[in-house]
């Protein structure tokens, strides 16, 4: 049986008001997080920024443009290790469940991280098919110690704070500097690969560039939250099979959870054609940094308008809203062959900002799912929901570099070994311009359907 949170309206976008649908607050009141705490968990970010951004921007490319992979086959290479953690991160959450403290997980899986990234762009054989398996099997091992990062770390908010509003608060700083270190890595590192020479020499000291930059994430989230104090539940589920049901019969976190995979492929997709849009559709020197800096900069600069809107309208609404606001810009880049580049950028600048409000509330909504779970079965549980949910965002945004991959083959896009793009036929840049437009926007929109079931909870 199943009862809505909204009394007895069935209208699911009138339930999110200002007490948003879903997951109530399971504590009414609790003390603020000091700022050292909040600036230190916030810095781990540079690690999800980093590892999320650079692949999905640079390593299609890097295959097809540098190393001559064939478009189909790169696509194959950076889908199947990111698909690998959809088995990994669960194991990952009940490990770190069971060992009773995240952080030592994020300090050596961050670092191992740092070294790995660094690994992937070294590219030590010449031929592109040996090229290209090393790519896959050190972006596989990378993966790996990701999700042993990931994991324990969006687990730790909703054990930092019992209370719905600091969640919000503590997303809020996170995704601040999630947008800042998305923004460093993915407009500089392109920049690295072009200022240190290009193809393989510069792929290498972009990937140490980046690799550093994980390290000092690392460290920082490490040290930054040493000594904060962690609220749990009295125990654990005995085994992952049962842990796994009761994260399957929580319907908020289901309809959530289901969301984000396919928001994260529409993203995928968009990030993974930066560089193929601004080779071939806009033309222009360095427009793969003007793009990236023109979708992550404004999230900076809207982080509080989307907090005062999530505060008078509520998570979910808030949520819909964004989601449409980047499906609609993305709709509308359709014309951009037609448009000035300086439209093109302001256009990309809107999808941005509603990219950073997907960003805020999805992520301030898992911790109110975890935290109602908790509620309800007395277990702490936390690990098991973020390794769901970090397994499914890798999923997402592992389906779209597949995705704008598939498309580029099919419209006969033309792979190169020179380290530059090849020139293209007008159907190879239609396709270009597909998958960068119309298939993220669809995506985006579909997935706010799946939002129907966040007001639905399972009667004991």
């Amino acid at each position: 049986m199943r009862a809505s949170v909204g009394g007895k309206t069935r209208s699911w976008l009138r339930c999110a008001s200002m007490t948003p649908a879903g997951p109530s607050p399971v504590v009414t009141q609790a003390s603020g997080l000091p700022r050292r705490v909040l600036a230190g968990y916030a810095l781990g970010s540079l690690v999800a920024g980093a590892f999320g951004t650079v692949p999905g921007l640079l390593l299609l490319p890097y295959l097809t443009d540098t190393l001559g992979v064939a478009a189909g086959v790169s696509g194959l290479l950076v889908l199947l290790p990111k698909a690998w953690d959809v088995v990994v991160n669960p194991l990952a959450g009940r490990l770190s469940d069971r060992s009773g403290t995240r952080r030592p997980f994020l300090l050596v899986a961050g670092l191992l991280l740092g070294v790995l990234f660094a690994a992937i762009f070294a590219a030590p054989f010449a031929g592109g098919a040996a090229s290209g398996g090393y790519v896959a099997i050190a972006f596989l091992t990378a993966a790996t110690a990701y999700a042993f990062f990931q994991v324990p770390y969006v687990a730790m908010p909703a054990e930092l704070t019992d209370g719905y509003a600091e969640r919000t608060r503590l997303m809020t700083w996170r995704v601040a500097v999630l947008a800042l270190a998305i923004l460093i890595s993915g407009a500089l590192a392109p920049l690295v690969v072009e200022a240190t020479g290009g193809g393989r020499i510069g792929h290498r000291w972009s990937g140490l560039f980046v690799g550093l930059l994980i390290v000092v994430g690392t460290l920082a989230t490490f040290f930054g939250t040493r000594g904060a104090e962690s609220r749990t539940a009295r125990d654990a589920e005995p085994s992952l099979v049962a842990q796994l049901r009761v994260a399957s019969a929580n319907a908020p976190f289901r309809a959530l959870l289901l969301c984000w995979i396919v928001q994260a492929a529409g993203i995928g997709t968009m990030l993974a054609g930066v560089q193929f849009f601004a080779d071939h559709v806009l033309r222009q020197d360095a427009g793969g940094t003007f793009l990236f800096a023109a979708f992550v900069g404004p999230a900076l600069l809207v982080m509080p308008l989307w907090t005062a809107i999530g505060k008078r309208h509520g998570k979910l609404r808030s949520l819909i809203a964004a989601s449409l606001l980047f499906a609609t810009g993305a709709l509308v880049l359709l014309a951009s062959p037609a448009l000035p580049a300086l439209v093109v950028y302001l256009v990309v600048a809107l999808i941005g900002a509603g990219y950073a409000g997907q960003q805020v509330f999805a992520m301030s909504m898992l911790p109110d799912c975890i935290a109602y779970d908790t509620a309800r079965t007395g277990r702490r549980q936390a690990g098991v929901f973020t390794g769901l949910w970090t397994a499914g965002e890798t999923l997402g945004l592992a389906l779209g570099p597949g995705i704008y991959a598939l498309v580029l083959q099919v419209f006969g896009y033309v792979s190169s070994a020179t380290g530059e793009a090849a020139a293209q036929d007008s159907t190879a840049r239609l396709g270009v311009l597909l998958g960068f437009t119309i298939i993220p926007a669809v995506l985006v929109g579909v997935a706010v359907l799946l939002l129907r079931g966040y007001q639905e909870r399972i009667a004991k």
